[in-house]
This record gives C-alpha cells, structure tokens and sequence, in this order.
C-alpha cells in the first residue's frame, strides 16, 4: 500500500502536554519491556566503533522510549557511553525519570528540531519511533542536516505498512487498559483519562494506526538518501530486520 500522511494527535501543538505525556509513557514502557529495539544494539555497536563517538543524541525521545534498555546493552562494550535526550516537546518528567534510573543519561529542556540540530548538539544522532511523523521532504532535511554538520545517524521504526502492524495497532488500546497500572511515575490523572475519561486509549489508537500507514518502506528510504546533496561522502545502511513479533526497520549513515 501506498504512503497515506494522515494526522496524529502529538504531532499538533494545540494537544494538550499532559497528554501526550502519557502517550509518550505508554510508548517507553511498551518499549522497553518488549525490547522492541533489541536489532538496534549491535547497529548501534557497530556504528560507535566506526565513528569513535561516545554520545548518542536522541532526536524525538518522547519519554525515553526503549532507550533504558539499550543503555544497558550498550554500555557493556561501551562503559564512556553517554545518552541525551531531545525533543520538540520535550516530556521533562519522563526524561527526569530515565536519568534517574540510569546516570547514563542526560537532556535539554528545550525544543530541539530534529532538521535543524543546534551545533552544539554533538555526537550520533539517533531516532526510534519517528521518522514517520516527518513527510519527505522533512525527512530529507533530517538526512540533510546530519550531512551538513558531517555527523552520523541510525534512524529505527518499530512498524511497518503492513497487515500484521495494523493489526498489534488495533488493539493497542487493550494493552493501554493492561499496562497503564505499572507505568512509572505513577500519575491519578493517567488513571483517570485511561479508565474513567478514555481519552488516552482512543488517541493512541489513532496515532497507532497512522503511523503504521506513515512509515516509510526500505524503497522510500532508499529514495530519500538518493535525494540528498553530498550523499555519495557517505555510507548508508538501510534494512528490515525481524524483532520477536515485530519488525525494524532502519537507516543509518555515517562518513566514508
């Protein structure tokens, strides 16, 4: 099936932060207990041994998403690995908690872009859960910038246009009612807009389901790397890796 670049609720500015907030919670819990991300570890690896970088600069973190996960997977080989989180909006409370569980990590308070990344932003810029969220020629500017700045990037989804994802998206909002008791830091206002007033369960199927149709397939990201100025100074990996009963897909570039 073809791209289809409908809206999601925490893409817009007017929704409220609270939340989003409690999507982006859901998304870092459901994350990081499935270890949905676990293909991403010896990318990642491999990507920090070819460029000698000891900072990955998160761009999208959302709450963290299975970045608690694979801060220890990595940090096994790579003890000197630092962690910091960005985002346009930028969840503090869950950013305050992933520090707190992992000194590993560290974060900005303000709206980073992930197409115009401040200079003083260094080190391997990673995205889990978001280039969908960017149509392409957003998406381009992303690739386009790590260029410009002679960085290097490993981009992850953890979906796909596919019969079987839009299927886990339908009925994600079971999972929200299952798992939104063990979600950390506990907030009566999580509880209260997910059992009483079930706002939290109906965006996130929403959101679910778009991103699903949003993503972009190996093909498409080949074509947004084929677009970029100066593409040809760099190495690109671009693939589709099975994770449990998941899938990632991914994009990674760094300088030859």
């Amino acid at each position: 099936m073809s791209r289809i670049h409908l809206f999601e609720f925490e893409d817009q500015s007017w929704f409220p932060v609270f939340l989003r907030n409690y999507m982006t919670d859901f998304l870092q819990f459901l994350t990081n207990k499935s270890k949905l991300f676990k293909p991403a570890v010896p990318i990642l690896d491999r990507l920090l041994n070819e460029t000698g970088e000891t900072q990955l600069v998160d761009l999208g973190s959302g709450g963290g998403g299975g970045l608690l996960w694979i801060a220890e997977a990595l940090k096994v080989k790579h003890p000197d690995l630092r962690i910091l989180m960005t985002d346009l909006y930028p969840n503090i409370a869950a950013f305050e908690y992933t520090r707190g569980k992992n000194d590993i990590f560290s974060f900005r308070e303000d709206a980073i872009d992930a197409r115009n990344v401040p200079n003083d932003v260094k080190g391997i810029r990673t995205q889990f859960l978001s280039l969908h969220h960017f149509r392409p020629a957003e998406a381009k500017a992303i690739l386009q910038n790590v260029i410009d700045n002679k960085g290097a990037i490993a981009i992850f989804e953890g979906q796909e246009r596919s019969i079987p994802s839009l299927l886990a998206m339908i009925f994600s909002p079971i999972t929200v009612l299952l798992v939104t008791p063990f979600i950390k830091p506990f907030s009566l206002g999580r509880i209260l807009f997910t059992y009483i007033i079930p706002l939290v369960p109906i965006v996130v199927f929403w959101d679910g389901i778009v991103s699903s149709l949003r993503t972009y397939s190996v093909q498409e990201m080949q074509e947004l790397v084929a677009g970029l100025k100066d593409a040809d100074l760099y190495d690109w990996e671009i693939g589709r890796v099975a994770s449990g009963p998941g899938v990632n897909l991914y994009i990674t570039g760094r300088l030859k």
